[in-house]
This record gives structure tokens, sequence and C-alpha cells, in this order.
């Protein structure tokens, strides 16, 4: 897709979350309280295959293990046309960093608090996507980080592993719980392989 696109979807986006936020939390109980650009959208100009973005929603860390989807999250990608666009979203709890080994260097577009953050959507627009990004964490701390993440994926993969147990011969459909098994256990690869490397 054309650059141009790309950023507005992202603008797009950030001004779904705002009016989403407006609605009574019974309407949309999945609270999302931050919008961050991340990867290619944050580079030059160019074409690009899809927008990443991390979610920051409010729930407590175990709730958002890397990789996976909250409760929710379907309805709200639904609502906002997430769901209908090139964007890839990755999950985050608003009691954690945002940022990992994937999430490097994000750049806030729009909070709960202050709404869009012009500025970044406009280094966005300009290719300049660098200027507004989030300083690279140190070895150390990202040592920390990744070691947290693990923690976390590992409790979602027992967790997961035991709900799906329990409903695999129960009757009715496997899907939610093998779907949730699957990202789980995706997440906790994918942490496990970049602290190993």
């Amino acid at each position: 897709m054309k650059w141009s696109r790309a950023v507005r979807h992202v603008e797009e986006l950030a001004a779904k979350c705002g009016e989403l936020a407006n609605l009574p939390s019974s309407i949309h109980p999945l609270r999302v309280v931050a919008l961050w650009a991340v990867g290619d959208v944050l580079g030059e100009p160019r074409d690009v295959d899809q927008v990443t973005v991390a979610v920051v929603v409010d729930l407590p860390v175990d709730d958002v293990p890397w990789m996976s989807e909250p409760h929710g999250a379907e309805h709200w990608a639904n609502a906002s046309r997430m769901s209908r666009n090139p964007i890839r979203p990755l999950w985050r709890s608003a009691r954690a960093p945002v940022w990992n080994h994937l999430v490097h260097r994000p750049a806030l577009v729009w909070d709960a608090v202050d709404g869009p953050a012009e500025k970044t959507l406009a280094a966005l627009a300009d290719g300049r996507g660098e200027q507004v990004r989030q300083a690279a964490p140190g070895a150390d701390e990202l040592r920390a980080r990744l070691r947290d993440e693990l923690a976390v994926s590992l409790r979602a993969l027992r967790r997961q592993t035991r709900a799906y147990e329990e409903k695999r011969w129960s009757p009715g459909k496997l899907t939610t719980a093998s779907d949730a098994l699957w990202r789980v256990s995706a997440g906790y690869l994918d942490v496990l392989d970049a602290q190993t490397s």
C-alpha cells in the first residue's frame, strides 16, 4: 500500500480510539488507553504491506500476554474498523512497558488523556518517524523486559493449556480455546527465541 494510505490508516485508527473511548463501558468494555505506531510506518516513505500498531488496554499484564488477544479484542477491532484494514495489532497492557524486542522504539499516536499526538502524526506523514520514537532501551533493560515478558507468557501458556484440556472433550466448538492456546504458545516461543538470541 502507498505510504500516504498507511499513514491515513494510523490517523483513522487514532480517531476511532478517541470515539470508542468516549462510549460507555457497557458498549465497549475493553478500554483502549493508548495507540503506538510500530515498525515500518516509523521509517522513510515507501510502500508497505501492512501497518503495525501497539494497542494498549487497561487490563492486568497477565490478561494480555505477548501475541495474544484480550477478551473483547475482536469486538473492539470490528468497531474501530481495524479488522477491515491491513493493520497488525499487538495488544499490550497499560500496566507494563509497551516496548519489547519487537515493539522497538514505538511512537505514541494517541492516548486517552491527551488524544491524538498531532506532532507524531505529522512526522509519520512526512517520513520523519525516527524523530518521534522512544529512546532505545539499554541491553540490561531489554534483558529484564524479556525476562518479565517470558514469565507472563509462561503463565499464560499454562493457563491456556489447562483451558484447552478442559474444553477438549466437551460439547461445542474447540476453536476459541485452540486459537487462544496457539496465540500464547507462539508468543512464548517468540519471547524465548528473542531472549536466547
